[in-house]
C-alpha cells in the first residue's frame, strides 16, 4: 500500500510522543514492503535526513503557535490528495478537520486521536473552543477513527457514537546503559528521581517541583524536557532550581538511555495523557513509577507502579518519602514493570493492528 502521514512535526523523532508513534509504525510498515510517506515541517526534520526506507517530504508552516499544524496540514493534505495514495492517516484532532477531503479522490483515511488536545492548559479560551470542535471530524469524517487508550474509546462512544479502533502506543524492551555521559551532568547512577516530558502545565512538573521541595533526602531531581509554545510555564519551573533540582532541556540517544537506566524512580505527575510514550519507557527500563491516579496512567500501569491523587501535592510528597525511604519496595516495581510491558505493549503489535486496519479499509473500497 502506499500510505502517507500527516499531523506530525517529523522524523527522525527527536521530541514529541506523536512523532514517536509514528517512527515506530512507518519503520515497521516500509520492512513489510509498504511504500510510507511522512510529511514533515521544516523547522523539525533536517535537510538531506533518511530515516530507514520512509520518504520524508519536508514541507513550510507558518511556525506560530495557532498556525503551524493548521498551513502545515492543509498543504500537506492537498498534496497527499495530488499523490494519490491509497491512505492517508492523520494524527490529533486538529488535522482530523481534512480528513474527508483525500476521499474525493479515492483514498482510505484514518484518524488517531492522541488525546483531547483542547484540555491541554497552553491554549487560551478560544482555541480551545475550536480544537474541541474537532471531535465531530475525528470520530466521522475518515473511514476508521483510532484512539490510542480504553478511556479515550469510551469517551467517543459516548460522546459521538463513534466506534474507535482501540490501537495504543508501544513501547521496546531496551537494554540497560551504564552510566557515563550522565556523569557530566552531575547525576550518579541511582541517586536522582526522573521526570521526562514536555514541560508544559498539564505534565503537573510544578506540582512534582513543590512535593520535592519538601523531602529531605540526598537525592536530586532531573527535569528531562523542552517547552512547547509554554515559554512561561518553562521561567516558573526554573525558579525551582537549585543543586537539588535540575531543569535539563530535551535529551535524546544514548544520553535518554543512560538517565532512563539509572534513574532510582521516575515519576509521571501529568493531570491529562491520551497514552503516555514516556510512561511506556520507563516502564520497559524496569523503573518504579509514581503516577497520578488519572484514568490514562491506571490503564497503562495499575498493578505495577504507585499512584497518588492527581494535582494532591501533599499525597505526591507523602509517596515520593515512602519510596525514597525503601529502596525494596521500589526494586519489587521496577521488576514488575517490565514484565507487564513485554506482555500487553510492543510497536511489533501495534504496527501489525495498524496494518490490519489499512487492509481492511482498502479491500472495502474495492
Amino acid at each position: 500500500m502506499k500510505i502517507a502521514m500527516i499531523g506530525q512535526k517529523g522524523m527522525p523523532a527527536t521530541y514529541g510522543g506523536i512523532e514517536k508513534h509514528i517512527e515506530e509504525i512507518s519503520r515497521r510498515l516500509v520492512a513489510r514492503g509498504h511504500d510510507v510517506s511522512v510529511f514533515c515541517r521544516l523547522y523539525y526534520t533536517p535537510a538531506g535526513a533518511t530515516d530507514e526506507g520512509v520518504r520524508l517530504l519536508r514541507r513550510p508552516s507558518i511556525h506560530t503557535k495557532h498556525l503551524d499544524t493548521a498551513t502545515h496540514v492543509a498543504w500537506c493534505t492537498l498534496e497527499a490528495m495530488a499523490r494519490r495514495f491509497d491512505v492517508v492517516h492523520f494524527h490529533a484532532l486538529g488535522p482530523s478537520v481534512l480528513a474527508g477531503l483525500p476521499r474525493l479522490t479515492g483514498a482510505r483515511t484514518a484518524v488517531t486521536v492522541h488525546g483531547l488536545d483542547w484540555q491541554r492548559q497552553k491554549w487560551g479560551r478560544f482555541a480551545s473552543w475550536a480544537l474541541r470542535q474537532c471531535e465531530g471530524p475525528a470520530a466521522h469524517f475518515p473511514d476508521r477513527t483510532i484512539v490510542v487508550s480504553k478511556t479515550l474509546r469510551e469517551y467517543f462512544r459516548t460522546h459521538h457514537r463513534c466506534d474507535a479502533a482501540f490501537i495504543p502506543n508501544g513501547t521496546n524492551l531496551p537494554q540497560p546503559r551504564a552510566a557515563r555521559k550522565i556523569l557530566q551532568l552531575g547525576l550518579a547512577p541511582g541517586k536522582y528521581v526522573l521526570f521526562v516530558g514536555r514541560l508544559v502545565p498539564e505534565k503537573g512538573v510544578h506540582f512534582l517541583c513543590e512535593a520535592f521541595q519538601g523531602i529531605d533526602t540526598d537525592l536530586k531531581l532531573a527535569l528531562v524536557g523542552g517547552h512547547s509554545f509554554s515559554e512561561d510555564y518553562v521561567k516558573r519551573l526554573k525558579g525551582y532550581e537549585s543543586n537539588r533540582i535540575r531543569l535539563l532541556d530535551y535529551v535524546f540517544g544514548e544520553s535518554l538511555e543512560e538517565l532512563w537506566s539509572n534513574a532510582y524512580m521516575v515519576v509521571q505527575p501529568s493531570t491529562m495523557e491520551g497514552l503516555s510514550i514516556a510512561l511506556l519507557e520507563a516502564l520497559s527500563y524496569g523503573r518504579c513509577v509514581l503516577l497520578s491516579d488519572i484514568p490514562e496512567n491506571l490503564e497503562v500501569a495499575e498493578g505495577c507502579s504507585v499512584s497518588f491523587r492527581s494535582q494532591d501535592v501533599g499525597d505526591l510528597r507523602a509517596k515520593l518519602e515512602m519510596l525514597i525511604r525503601d529502596p525494596a519496595l521500589v526494586r519489587s516495581f521496577g521488576s514488575r514493570a517490565r514484565e507487564h510491558i513485554q506482555e500487553h505493549y510492543s510497536w511489533d503489535r501495534v504496527a501489525l493492528a495498524t496494518e490490519d486496519l489499512y487492509r481492511k479499509m482498502v479491500e472495502r473500497k474495492k
